[in-house]
């Protein structure tokens, strides 16, 4: 069995796009996904599969599409992949609530971070799949506009931490 995190896009965000995390578990045990549990509501399950990890996202996208009737957007990694994020993070000094991680599909082209707008004292750094976001005065008044955000879905620094500890506990 992986060990598995699923990161659900836009969901429970601001009032939009609710999905009781109930829900999000009994989806993923219709799947036949073992151990499921659900992290904070914001659209967070972690879980066991034998199956691969497309197959796995494209299972709760149906399940979701299904539920919600519109498409919500799914970002998957393995247990060991979502602790090698946090092991990467360059600024691992600053506060959690401060860094994100922008996850995606797929692997980030070279020049993920070209058409980066309203800059001010924020930094982005690449990463494997995902982009990395230092907001030193926080994120409630940022201007920054990252192009890869349409496609996918950012964490905390301190929501990563917990979910790569709760996937740390599966087989």
């Amino acid at each position: 069995m992986i060990g598995y995190v699923a990161l659900l896009r836009a969901v429970n965000v601001g009032g939009t796009g609710k999905l009781p995390m109930t829900q999000l578990v009994r989806m993923s045990e219709a799947e036949g996904f073992k151990n499921a549990r659900t992290y904070i509501a914001s659209g967070n399950v972690v879980f066991e599969s034998d199956r691969p990890e497309g197959e796995v996202r494209y299972a709760l996208e149906k399940r979701l599409r299904a539920y919600t009737g519109k498409d919500v957007g799914v970002i998957v990694r393995t247990a060991a992949e979502l602790a090698d994020t946090l092991a990467r993070n360059p600024f691992s000094d600053s506060p959690g609530s401060r860094v994100t991680a922008l996850f995606v599909d797929g692997t980030l082209p070279t020049d993920a971070i070209d058409g980066v707008t309203g800059i001010t004292n924020e930094k982005v750094r690449l990463g494997k799949r995902e982009l990395f976001v230092l907001y030193p005065d926080g994120m409630a008044r940022t201007r920054l506009r990252i192009p890869s955000d349409r496609r996918g879905t950012a964490r905390n620094m301190n929501t990563v931490a917990k979910l790569a500890e709760i996937a740390a506990t599966l087989s």
